[in-house]
This record gives C-alpha cells, structure tokens and sequence, in this order.
C-alpha cells in the first residue's frame, strides 16, 4: 500500500537537475577541447622557434655573472 503515497519530483528538483546535467556536459566539453588542444600542440614541430634562442625565455645562463 506504500505505493500509492508515491511522492512526485517537484519542478524545482527536475530543473536542479537539469541545469546540473548542462553544467556537467558544458565540462566535459570543455575537457575534451583542452585535451584535443594539447595533442595538437605536441604534434607541431618544434622548428617554430627560431634558430638560436632559447626555449624558455628567462632562464638564459651566458648573460649573468
């Protein structure tokens, strides 16, 4: 007999979840282009710097002392 004092989702809840749900696919998402992004970055080639100057700039050794 429990079954008949079967309680409904409110519109609140159902629209809770919903936006939850976005959120989580937005994320996702997101996850997924930084992901792609980086493995096309560590695809290119590395001769786009030029010839001669350093990888990381700041940490040059020869201009101090």
């Amino acid at each position: 007999m429990a079954s008949s004092n079967k309680r409904k989702t409110t519109m609140a809840k159902l629209n809770r979840e919903r936006g939850l749900a976005e959120r989580r696919l937005e994320k996702q998402a997101k996850k997924a282009a930084r992901k792609q992004a980086a493995a096309e970055d560590a695809r290119q080639p590395e001769a786009t710097q030029p010839a001669g100057e350093p990888a990381a700039a700041g940490f040059d050794d020869s201009s101090e002392s």
